[in-house]
């Protein structure tokens, strides 16, 4: 049996047709009898039932033509494969990703990757709800949480970085207020909420939950503060302004903890539920183009460029604790 036979049965089974088979095969009617009729002579079954007018798959034919068709698909694949491997990958790229890390840092990795590859373009989405992959046609997400469940079985997920929501608030504010010593402290304290829609589930936006460094217990401290929003950005710009303390990811807030603007408070706990993902729907085999991109995402996001070294010599407004 070879892929010749193969495409026969597959072509026989979809068209139910000796004369349709043939046609589609670029083969004569009679070369596609000969064919089935060596086959099943060399298999001891009988593939096909033939009529005047239709000719219908056996039990056997049926399971033959099932697996001649994931056969092959393979053999597509494959063949695509190794002819992307002598050639400049092209061909569109459509993705989805999160407002802030789409822009601040997934938008340059994208330019540089399209610069090295000129014949793929690139179309990024930014949005705050994660749509249906295959069903938009998207190739796939840069998410800062893994698959839905509901998804898990349709999906792959795979890491890119992990993604630590650190404590800040400006020096502004930790002149007047002080700067808590301990989480405890935070009950005192004005601090802002951010009421971003997450596809991990329910979450509650009256406590904080965080983990010292190097422990895996969870401690939960109810907060509370005046302002909320929807809008991450918008609560940024209101804790630098000096309104309270917020939670928020590292790489959002790294250039101004780095410029002074605002300060890491309670340096040694975090928040850990957003580790920033891959997600893509699953297939057999990736084009090559988005292997690729997939490897320069995780060549340029394993070492978290946007973590700090910390700096023992900034001085630290407001360092008293609040009365």
């Amino acid at each position: 049996m070879d892929r010749t036979d193969l495409e026969v049965v597959h072509a026989v089974h979809q068209h139910g047709s000796l004369a349709q088979a043939a046609q589609v095969l670029g083969l004569t009617p009679s070369a596609i009898t000969r064919r089935l009729a060596g086959l099943e002579a060399s298999l001891g079954v009988r593939l096909f039932q033939r009529t005047t007018r239709r000719v219908s798959a056996t039990a056997e034919g049926e399971t033959l033509s099932l697996r001649a068709a994931e056969l092959l698909r393979g053999f597509e694949s494959l063949e695509t494969e190794l002819r992307e491997r002598q050639a400049e990958p092209a061909g569109p790229i459509r993705l989805v990703a999160t407002f802030g890390f789409g822009r601040l840092w997934l938008g340059p990795v994208l330019a540089r990757f399209q610069a090295q590859h000129p014949a793929v373009s690139v179309q990024l989405q930014l949005t705050d709800r994660l749509p249906d992959l295959a069903g938009e046609g998207l190739d796939g997400a840069v998410w800062l949480w893994s698959a839905p469940h509901q998804r898990a079985g349709e999906w792959v997920s795979r890491r890119l970085a992990p993604n630590r929501r650190v404590l800040v608030a400006s020096p502004a504010y930790l002149a007047v207020h002080g700067e808590p010593q301990s989480l405890e402290d935070l009950t005192m304290h004005h601090c802002l909420v951010v009421r971003e829609h997450t596809d991990a589930g329910p979450h509650r936006h009256d406590h904080w939950a965080l983990q010292r460094e190097g422990h895996a217990e969870v401690q939960r401290i109810t907060i509370a503060g005046p302002l909320s929003s929807n809008s991450g950005e918008l609560v940024r710009d209101w804790c630098l302004a000096g309104h309270g303390i917020m939670l928020r990811s590292l790489w959002d807030v790294a250039h101004q903890i780095a410029s002074g603007a605002l300060v890491h408070v309670l340096p040694d706990w975090s928040h850990r539920d957003a580790d920033i993902h891959w997600l893509a729907p699953w297939r057999a085999q990736s084009p090559r183009r988005i292997q690729l991109l997939v490897a320069a995402l995780t060549e340029a996001f394993r070492s978290e460029p946007w973590r700090l070294v910390p700096s023992a010599a900034r001085a630290r407004p407001g360092s008293r604790r609040r009365p």
